[in-house]
């Protein structure tokens, strides 16, 4: 009995810092998740979810770091066989770096144009047709907001542009078409006709709304010109949600 009792007093213990910044670790994941959570569910606002619970999630992530670095250094000072803790530590210092960077993507980090409305022809944008009676509710209207946000969206994203392929505008339809679809976009309408595609696309987090019009266009030498325009239907901007879709769209469109 005596010998046992000397042996489990003896155990090296992990190092309360490591625990600490576990348990840190643990309230800010779940800080952050209860932001799109909440909102989904109706019962956080979208600006608190945004501006304030995912910001002290970000907080969290940035603790979380702090407090495992400090526990990692203490734990690697002690002898080598009283290093307990190691793993954990490493894991959480990795989890807080990911949670300092998920708050990123919805403004909290390099800041982006206050728009919410991208294309590819600012001058002659792309209009919405079918989608109309699904934004009746929507907060964001579909009318273009002229040169003002066009000279905004040119300094912020100047790469988004037409896409020109040396297709005829039928198969260039089909291409767009089946793109659109490959993209997970909620198809709405295809019209071959009048070479328009109307389609809604569901964020990861929030669920939110954006609204996507293809226009496709003959050229004088037989191509297609491809056009396209991103809307969200709430907030007033989208952290530039609505030009990584274009382009990645674009891309896609390219290669298929």
């Amino acid at each position: 009995m005596t010998k046992t009792l000397a042996y489990s007093v003896g155990k090296p213990s992990t190092w309360w810092l490591v625990i600490l910044g576990a348990c840190l670790g643990v309230a800010s994941a779940l800080t952050l998740l209860a932001a799109p959570i909440g909102y989904r569910l109706g019962v956080i606002p979208l600006r608190i979810a945004l501006l304030t619970v995912l910001r002290w999630g970000a907080y969290g992530g940035i603790a979380t770091v702090v407090v495992a670095l400090i526990g990692l250094g203490a734990t690697l000072m002690r002898p080598k066989d009283r290093r307990r803790g190691v793993s954990l530590a490493l894991t959480t210092l990795v989890l807080g770096a990911v949670l300092v960077g998920i708050p990123g993507r919805f403004g909290l980090g390099p800041p982006k144009p206050a728009i919410h409305d991208i294309t590819t022809d600012t001058q002659q944008p792309p209009q919405y047709v079918a989608v109309l009676p699904l934004r009746a509710k929507a907060p964001n209207a579909t009318v273009y907001g002229g040169e003002a946000i066009a000279a905004r969206q040119r300094d912020a994203y100047p790469d988004v542009k037409p896409l020109v392929l040396e297709v005829p505008p039928s198969r260039a339809f089909e291409r767009a078409l089946a793109t659109a679809r490959a993209m997970g976009w909620e198809l709405v309408e295809a019209d071959a006709a009048t070479g328009r595609i109307e389609a809604t696309d569901t964020t990861f987090w929030f669920g939110f709304k954006d609204d996507v019009v293809v226009r496709i266009r003959p050229t004088t030498t037989g191509g297609s010109r491809i056009d396209v325009r991103s809307l969200s239907r709430v907030g007033g901007g989208d952290v530039g949600t609505n030009a990584k879709r274009i382009l990645a769209y674009l891309e896609a469109l390219k290669i298929g």
